[in-house]
Formats: C-alpha cells, sequence, structure tokens
C-alpha cells in the first residue's frame, strides 16, 4: 500500500466470513499492508458498523474477540473522527451525488483523512470524488 488509503468496513468483515475464501484471503492481506505500510485509515463508523455485522453472524464473534481485535486492528489504523465539517461533507456529498447517508460518511471520512484510495465493494469501482477513487479490491 504506498498511498493513504481508507478502508470500508466489508473489508473487516470479511476477514471472519470464511463462506468467501477468496474475498477472506484478499481482505486479510489487504489489512495487513494497511498496517505494516502504516497507510491504512479507518473512522469510527466502520469500527462500529463492523461489531454490529459480526455479532450478527449465525455464530457471532465473542466480546473478547472483538476487543481483541480493536486492540490490535481497528485501533492502529483509526484516523478519522466524527466532526461538525464531516457531516456537513457528508449531507454536501448525499446530496450531490445521490449516494446513500452511510456510504455518503464514508467517502466524507476518506476525504477527512486525505485518502487517495477507497477501498469498499459497496461503492462504484473507478468513481472518483476529487482526489479520492474509489477500488473494489474484489472486482
Amino acid at each position: 500500500m504506498n498511498v493513504k488509503s481508507f478502508l470500508d468496513t466489508n473489508i473487516f468483515v470479511y476477514c471472519f466470513d470464511r463462506s468467501q475464501e477468496e474475498k477472506s484471503a484478499k481482505a486479510e492481506n489487504l489489512i495487513y499492508e494497511a498496517l505494516a505500510s502504516r497507510q491504512g485509515v479507518v473512522s469510527y463508523q466502520v469500527a462500529q458498523e463492523f461489531v454490529a455485522a459480526v455479532r450478527r453472524f449465525r455464530v457471532p464473534l465473542s466480546f473478547e474477540d472483538i476487543e481483541e481485535y480493536w486492540q490490535t486492528t481497528l485501533l492502529p489504523l483509526l484516523a478519522v473522527y466524527f466532526t461538525p465539517e464531516l457531516y456537513a461533507r457528508a449531507l454536501n456529498i448525499a446530496n450531490r451525488d445521490r449516494l446513500s447517508w452511510y456510504d455518503a460518511l464514508i467517502v466524507s471520512a476518506a476525504l477527512q483523512g486525505g485518502c487517495e484510495v477507497l477501498y469498499s465493494e459497496d461503492l462504484q469501482h473507478g468513481r472518483r470524488f476529487g482526489d479520492l477513487v474509489i477500488e473494489n479490491p474484489f472486482f
């Protein structure tokens, strides 16, 4: 990972979803690169969505395992906090670019984090928001 990159929630969820082995392996590699290069970024929204998703698994991830993952993986990547500017930008993006509220928050957080790439399968691969480009790592 050579550029500052934002990782969307689905990247982290796939690490624990063994039903899709190829996506899981790609997600694990992307997270490893993000941590090793210190170029990976997440927001509190990603952490919150991750916990909600893994607690809804058929066999939910335990709170102890979530706490360990928080300390070793999410916390070192956490660089974007909620601010009034983040919300204002997200409102503008949602309206202007016709995104859902949560997708607009992710794009806004990636922009606030100074990222050049947003890794997500939830947004259109190759779409740009200023200097930020969406990349679907599973494409």
